[in-house]
C-alpha cells in the first residue's frame, strides 16, 4: 500500500479531529471534495485508517494514572494475563524484552484504588515480582 504526503496529512488531520467535515478536509489539503472522499475511501478500505473514535477526556478519565511492571514465572504468561482482563483500573497491558516480562497501564479514581489494584497484581498466581511508577504529568500525548 502506498501512502504518499496528502494521505498522511490527512490521517494526522483526522487523528486530530475525526469528526472534521470532508469539505474541511479538502479544504485543507487543497484538493476537490471528491478527490478528499475518495482518498479517505480507500484508505480505510486498504486498512491504513481502522475505524473512527472517540477518545476519552481528561475530565472522563480517573485522575491518578500508573504503570506496573511485572516479572512472571515461565510459562504463566497466558494466565496472569487472563488475571489481569478481570481487574477494571487495568486499561492496557504489554509484553516486553528486557528486565520486565509485562508492562501495565492502570488508571485508578483514588491513590486507595491504585493500591487495592497493585496488591491485586501482586497476589496474582505467576508474578514474580513488580515495580510501580505513577506518572505526574503528561508532557506529550499523540494518541
Amino acid at each position: 500500500m502506498q501512502i504518499d504526503d496528502l494521505d498522511e496529512k490527512m490521517i494526522r488531520m483526522l487523528t486530530e479531529n475525526a469528526r472534521m467535515p470532508i469539505s474541511d478536509l479538502a479544504r485543507v489539503l487543497g484538493v476537490a471534495r471528491m478527490t478528499a472522499q475518495a482518498r479517505l475511501d480507500r484508505l480505510i478500505a486498504q486498512g491504513a485508517i481502522a475505524g473512527f473514535t472517540v477518545r476519552a477526556g481528561h475530565k472522563l478519565r480517573p485522575p491518578i494514572r500508573a504503570t506496573a511492571l511485572l516479572t512472571i514465572e515461565p510459562r504463566s504468561g497466558a494466565a496472569v494475563l487472563q488475571r489481569l482482563k478481570s481487574l477494571t483500573t487495568v486499561e492496557r497491558v504489554s509484553t516486553t524484552s528486557g528486565r520486565f516480562d509485562m508492562l501495565i497501564d492502570i488508571y485508578a479514581s483514588t491513590t486507595e484504588e491504585l493500591d487495592q489494584t497493585l496488591d491485586k497484581i501482586g497476589e496474582i498466581k505467576g508474578v514474580k515480582g513488580s515495580e510501580s511508577l505513577i506518572h505526574l504529568s503528561q508532557k506529550i500525548d499523540r494518541t
